[in-house]
């Protein structure tokens, strides 16, 4: 059998997280994590939309992890994101960082918004 590894041309994925913090690219990110095209950075939670909402065009999904464990979005962001046209799919972090890396490796039009665990 042959391996072959997958290329990530713009954005890596992400390699992984613990407690409060995320690691992408060989960088740790202490609290939450923003990916969206040609952005990474902490992220502030569900408070922290602009660039969220400013490059909507640019991705067609939000993965939005919610922590350790699955939980509702707040009715105000999910009516935020819905004005916006922002397709978004709010899972466990966990799940959000595998869901994205599987579907950044098959080179999909994607955004991930994650709060930590």
């Amino acid at each position: 059998m042959r391996l072959t590894e997958i290329d990530y041309p713009d954005t890596p994925p992400v390699e992984g997280y613990g407690p409060g913090f995320f690691r992408i690219g060989g960088e740790v990110i202490e609290g939450g994590l923003l990916i969206l095209p040609g952005l990474r950075r902490a992220w502030g939670g569900y408070g922290d939309l602009e660039e969220i909402l400013a490059r909507a065009p640019g991705y067609d999904v939000l993965f939005l992890g919610t922590g350790a464990e699955m939980d509702y979005l707040p009715a105000d962001l999910r009516s935020t994101l819905d004005a916006a046209g922002i397709g978004a799919e709010p899972m466990s972090s966990p799940a959000a960082c595998r869901t994205y890396n599987v579907l950044l490796s098959e080179g999909r039009r994607i955004a991930l918004a994650a709060l930590p665990v």
